[in-house]
C-alpha cells in the first residue's frame, strides 16, 4: 500500500484514538501531534470516556476501529512481557463479534466449495447463524444420516479486506516504531507480524480441521477433553463441518453447579489437560478462553471438558519444550541456580550472562510468591514476571512461549474460577513429573533409538569418509598455523583432542548402534548383550569427549 493511500486510514485511527481520550498515544508518534491542534474537527470525545482507566480506553478504540483492530488487540493482550498488566487485563477482554453476513451468501459458498446443492449435501441447512465473528460465521445443519453438526464458513471478501487492514497496520506499526520512546519494549512491527500470522491461519478452515483432528486423536479416550469430530467430505479451505456439541461456557457457573458437577474435580482436570497437552503432546490449543473450553453438563460423575475453535494452536520446538519442562521442575522446587543455568543451556540467553547476578534477580521475583499458600500463588503471574526480569538479560523470547504463557494464564483463569481454592502447584508439579519420567525413560529411549535404527544404518557407510575428511580438514589446518611455538603447541594439543573425539565418537556410535541391533533381537538372545554394549558406547563418548 502506497503511502497517500495509507493517509485517510492513519487519520481514521487518530481520530478514534483522540476521541477516547488515548492523547498519550497521540503524543507518541511526532507525526500525531499537530493533529491535537485539529481535535475539534476530527473528533469528539465520547461521553464518559474521561472517567474509564486507559486500558478501557484503549479496548473501546480498538473496538470502534474494527475486528482486525481487535485480533491485533488481543495479540497484545498476550505480550505481558511488553505492556502494563492493567492494560493487557482490559485487552483480554476484547470480543470478536460483528453482524452476520447474509444467510443466502453462506449457501452459496458452501455450494461453490464443496461442488454441489446444499440439498444434496445436507438433510437440513439453517441459514441463521449460530454465532458470528470477524473471519468466519457458524451454521447448523444435519447430515444425511441424522447426525447434528455445524458449519462454518468464511466471510466472503475477507481475504481482501485483511490485506487492506493489515497493510494499513503495518504503516502504523512502521511509525510506532520509528517515532514511538519505548518502540525497542514494545516492538510495534513483531507484534503486527503475529497478528499476520494468527490471521493467515484462521483463514485456512482446512488446517483448523486437520488442528482439531489432531487433538481428538491425542484425547482419544474422551474422558477429560472431547473434541468433535471433523467431517472431511464437507470441509475444505472456506468451509469447515464439525460434529455439534453441547454444554456450557466454563465460565457459567451457574450452569455447572445446576447440573451437579463437582467443580473443584472439575478445575484440577483443566490443569492437568494443559500440561499433558504441552508436556506430553506439544501440541496445545492456545486460545483456551472460557468462550472455547465447554463443560460438559451430561457428564456428572466424570466431568469433562469440550474444546472449539481450532483456529490457532501452539507447539514447541523439541528443545525449548525439554528446557521449560525443566524450567518448570526447577520452579516448583526452588532451585534458584538451576533456573539461571537452565535459561543459559537452552540458549534463550548468551553464556557472557552472569549466572549469580541472574539467580539473585530470580531469587528476588520468586521468594515474596513463597511467602503465600501455595494455593494463592498465580504461577501463570510468576511466569510472566519471570521472563520481563529475564529480559534485562538479554532474553530472547519466541513466538511459541508467547503463546504458552497465554494459555497458561488462560487455563489458570478457568482452573481459579472453577475453584478459587485450587492449589495449581500441588495439582500440576506430579502431573509434570509423571510426564518427565514416561517421556525421557530408559524404555522410550531405547525405542527411539529403534525407531531410527534404520536411519542410522543407511548413514552409517559414510561415516568414516566423514571422519576422514574432518581429521584432514584439522591437519591441514594445523599446518597453516603460524610459526609461534604456543600456539603450535595449543593448535596441536587441540587437534589431538579432535581426534581423540572422533574416534571416540566412532567407536561410541558403533557400540550404540550394535547394541541397538542386539536389542532389537532381544527377544530371542537375551537382554544383558545390547546393554553391556551400549554401556560402553557411553564409556567410550564420556571418556573422548571434551570438557569445558
Amino acid at each position: 500500500m502506497t503511502p497517500l493511500k495509507v493517509v485517510p486510514g492513519v487519520l481514521r485511527v487518530a481520530s478514534v484514538l483522540l476521541a477516547w481520550r488515548l492523547d498519550e498515544l497521540v503524543d507518541a508518534a511526532h507525526l500525531y501531534r499537530p493533529l491535537k491542534l485539529l481535535r475539534p474537527l476530527l473528533a469528539r470525545a465520547r461521553p464518559g470516556v474521561a472517567q474509564l482507566s486507559r486500558g478501557a480506553r484503549l479496548r473501546g478504540a480498538l473496538t470502534e476501529l474494527g475486528p482486525i483492530f481487535v485480533k491485533a488487540g488481543q495479540v497484545l493482550s498476550t505480550r505481558r512481557d511488553l505492556i502494563p498488566a492493567d492494560v493487557a487485563d482490559e485487552l483480554s477482554l476484547l470480543q470478536d463479534q460483528v453482524p452476520p453476513f447474509p444467510g443466502a451468501e453462506a449457501r452459496a459458498i458452501v455450494e461453490r466449495e464443496l461442488k454441489a446443492p446444499v440439498e444434496t449435501l445436507y438433510a437440513a441447512f439453517d441459514e441463521t447463524a449460530l454465532a458470528s465473528a470477524s473471519i468466519a460465521q457458524v451454521h447448523a445443519a444435519t447430515l444425511r444420516d441424522g447426525r447434528e453438526v455445524v458449519v462454518k464458513v468464511l466471510r466472503p471478501g475477507i481475504q481482501a479486506q485483511i490485506a487492506r487492514d493489515v497493510a494499513l497496520l503495518r504503516s502504523l506499526g512502521g511509525l510506532a516504531q520509528r517515532w514511538h520512546p519505548n518502540a525497542d519494549k514494545i516492538r510495534p512491527l513483531d507484534v503486527v507480524a503475529e497478528v499476520e500470522k494468527m490471521l493467515e491461519n484462521e483463514l485456512d478452515l482446512q488446517r483448523e480441521g486437520a488442528s482439531a483432528s489432531l487433538l481428538r486423536r491425542n484425547f482419544a479416550s474422551g474422558v477429560d477433553l472431547y473434541v468433535p469430530e471433523v467431517h472431511w467430505e464437507l470441509t475444505t479451505g472456506r468451509v469447515l463441518t464439525l460434529e455439534r456439541v453441547r454444554g456450557a461456557s466454563s465460565d457459567d457457573l451457574a450452569a455447572i453447579d445446576a447440573a451437579g458437577i463437582d467443580r473443584r474435580k472439575l478445575a484440577a482436570k483443566g490443569v492437568r489437560v494443559f500440561y499433558e497437552q504441552v508436556f506430553r503432546d506439544n501440541f496445545f490449543h492456545a486460545d483456551a478462553h472460557p468462550g472455547n473450553v465447554w463443560v460438559d453438563l451430561a457428564r456428572r460423575e466424570e466431568p469433562r471438558f469440550i474444546a472449539l475453535d481450532f483456529g490457532i494452536m501452539g507447539s514447541l520446538p523439541e528443545a525449548d519444550q525439554y528446557w521449560l519442562a525443566q524450567n518448570f521442575i526447577a520452579l516448583f522446587e526452588r532451585d534458584y541456580a538451576r533456573i539461571a543455568r537452565l535459561h543459559v543451556d537452552a540458549g534463550w540467553m548468551p553464556d557472557t550472562v552472569r549466572l549469580d547476578e541472574l539467580e539473585a534477580a530470580v531469587r528476588t521475583v520468586c521468594e515474596p510468591y513463597f511467602t503465600r499458600p501455595l494455593s494463592q500463588i498465580s504461577l501463570a503471574e510468576l511466569v510472566v514476571k519471570l521472563f520481563q526480569t529475564a529480559r534485562r538479560f538479554e532474553l530472547t523470547l519466541q513466538p511459541q512461549l508467547i503463546l504458552l504463557q497465554k494459555t497458561l494464564l488462560n487455563i489458570e483463569g478457568v482452573g481459579r474460577l472453577l475453584d478459587p481454592d485450587i492449589d495449581i502447584w500441588a495439582v500440576a508439579h506430579p502431573v509434570l513429573e509423571r510426564i518427565l519420567r514416561e517421556r525421557y525413560s530408559a524404555r522410550r529411549t531405547l525405542k527411539e533409538i529403534r525407531r531410527r535404527l534404520p536411519e542410522w544404518f543407511h548413514a552409517a557407510p559414510q561415516f568414516p569418509e566423514l571422519v576422514r575428511d574432518a581429521l584432514r580438514q584439522a591437519a591441514r589446518g594445523e599446518r597453516r598455523a603460524l610459526a609461534d611455538p604456543r600456539e603450535l603447541a595449543q593448535r596441536s594439543a587441540l587437534a589431538r583432542q579432535q581426534r581423540r573425539t572422533l574416534a571416540g565418537g566412532l567407536l561410541g556410535g558403533s557400540l550404540l548402534l550394535g547394541a541397538a541391533l542386539l536389542w532389537s533381537l532381544a527377544p530371542q538372545h537375551g537382554a544383558w548383550l545390547p546393554l553391556l554394549a551400549g554401556a560402553a558406547g557411553l564409556l567410550a563418548f564420556a571418556r573422548t569427549w571434551p570438557r569445558r
